[in-house]
């Protein structure tokens, strides 16, 4: 990658070079696990040796088929009322386990953010026709 200051090599695997130069440096410390880059900035000196070094490397990695396994998402919590509609309603049932896992998870931390029961009625009530038609919570908001 160019950039105004600099260019960048990015590795996509990069969590398994060994970075003997200390030259590697996370995308994101905290956010990304595997991703690493290194920024050449003006006025360095770029030794082609130690890049294809590391290019190399990189290459072996990925023929060995080291990949970083993807952290599982968060497990889907269903609050008591959604629940009780749930089990009252047979149609929305199936609708319901019709949808994503991901549709799922966001219609329940809908319903569970709420802090007072009577708001997480109320949501049940708008989200129901939705759940039915097979729509996700955010569609009336994409264009």
């Amino acid at each position: 990658m160019a950039f105004k200051n600099h260019c960048a090599l990015w590795f996509h695997n990069g969590a398994f070079l060994k970075d003997a130069e200390k030259v590697l440096a996370n995308a994101r410390e905290g956010t990304t696990r595997g991703l690493r880059h290194w920024r050449f900035e003006q006025g360095d000196k770029f030794n082609s040796r130690k890049v294809k070094a590391y290019v190399k490397e990189a290459i072996e990695n990925q023929r060995a088929g080291k990949t970083i396994k993807p952290v599982p998402k968060k497990t889907l919590t269903i609050t008591a009322e959604l629940n009780a509609v749930l089990k009252k309603n047979a149609k929305l049932k199936q609708a319901f386990n019709a949808l994503t896992p991901g549709k799922q998870r966001e219609y329940a931390d809908h319903v569970g953010s709420a802090k007072q029961e009577k708001t997480r009625l109320s949501r049940l009530e708008k989200i129901t026709p939705m759940v039915l038609a097979g729509q996700e919570l955010n569609d009336k908001h994409k264009c």
